[in-house]
């Protein structure tokens, strides 16, 4: 499939199984992959799509379309595609709190939203000592229900994703307080944090950063609001860029990928998702028509990876159970 510029090329789905989408990289990879499943579009026509996050009370996904200035709603029943809110202030990255509701990032409001049982919408969190947040980015809850966010300032940088102002707060990583509510800044030390998720046991929080000139994945232990022992776990080498991450039961990592844009890379054999292992280690890629910016779990068993990516939302169903928090 083409990624020059003109007419994109339909989606076609695999005509032959296994579905070489699935790309083996290390032995263990093997595991993952399902004989008969194949790479599926289920919607499209999107402006850059982001955040997915899966309702299985309700059997359906929602995604962010952040320049549409929306949030899309997919049907597992019916596989239709609705308007879910809009406007949506830029909405990102999603997740579900430990109650189910929706807890949203918004770049134009720079702040992060609770949508309540009735559809009201709470502010839970948009300054920090005093001042405003740059744009929350992505978002998970721990098992303790305190809730974490990263804040880099892709949204106050232009028009596209929210709205152009001044930077005012360290990129960092936040954490809600589950009884109190009160914010703090976790971490400080990372350019450009984005995807974020815990570990199976809620020990480690994993979160992407990108740094220069290598895109990389660090680890830091967690007592309550209290971070330690950072840990740099993978490092992309200049083979392509992370985005959102998702983890599953074993602790393997699922990372929307694509091109770093350093000249001569290959961006179409990047575009897609990358799996690592707990350590580190390589050992699968889904190969994508489009670079795929964010990753959940979901499905009736929690074996269905749906990828976020540019223009489409994608699914596969994997020989493993993602973290459904």
């Amino acid at each position: 499939m083409s990624h020059e510029q003109g007419p994109r090329i339909p989606f076609q789905p695999a005509s032959r199984l296994p579905d070489t989408a699935f790309e083996i990289l290390a032995p263990q990879g093997r595991e993952l992959r399902l004989f008969s499943a194949c790479v599926e579009q289920l919607a499209t026509g999107l402006q850059w799509a982001e955040g997915p996050v899966w309702f299985g009370d309700g059997r359906y996904l929602l995604v962010s379309d952040i320049p549409n200035d929306r949030i899309l709603r997919w049907d597992d029943c019916s596989g239709a595609v609705s308007v879910f809110r809009q406007p949506a202030g830029n909405a990102n990255g999603h997740a579900r709190d430990p109650q189910g509701r929706l807890i949203s990032c918004e770049h134009l409001g720079r702040r992060i939203t609770r949508t309540e049982l009735d559809g009201r919408l709470t502010v839970l969190a948009d300054r920090f000592d005093g001042k405003p947040l740059n744009s929350p980015n992505d978002i998970t809850c721990a098992p303790d229900g305190g809730i974490w966010f990263t804040d880099p300032e892709f949204g106050i940088s232009g028009d596209w994703e929210g709205a152009p102002a001044a930077r005012e707060q360290p990129h960092g990583v936040y954490r809600i307080d589950p009884g109190t509510g009160a914010l703090q800044r976790a971490i400080d030390d990372l350019a450009a944090p984005n995807g974020l998720a815990f570990t199976p046991e809620g020990r480690l929080l994993v979160v992407e950063s990108r740094a220069h000139p290598h895109r990389l994945i660090w680890s830091y232990a967690v007592e309550g609001a209290t971070v330690s022992d950072k840990r740099l776990l993978i490092d992309a080498e200049g083979h392509g860029a992370f985005d959102g991450i998702a983890l599953d039961t074993r602790g393997r990592i699922w990372c929307g990928f694509g091109s770093d844009g350093q000249p001569g890379a290959d961006a179409a054999q990047l575009d897609g998702v990358r799996v690592y292992s707990a350590d580190g280690e390589p050992l699968a890629h889904i190969h994508l028509p489009e670079r795929c910016a964010n990753v959940c779990f979901g499905g009736a068993k929690g074996n269905r990876l749906f990828m976020a990516s540019s223009h489409s939302l994608y699914a596969l169903y994997v020989n493993a159970r993602g973290l459904v928090r």
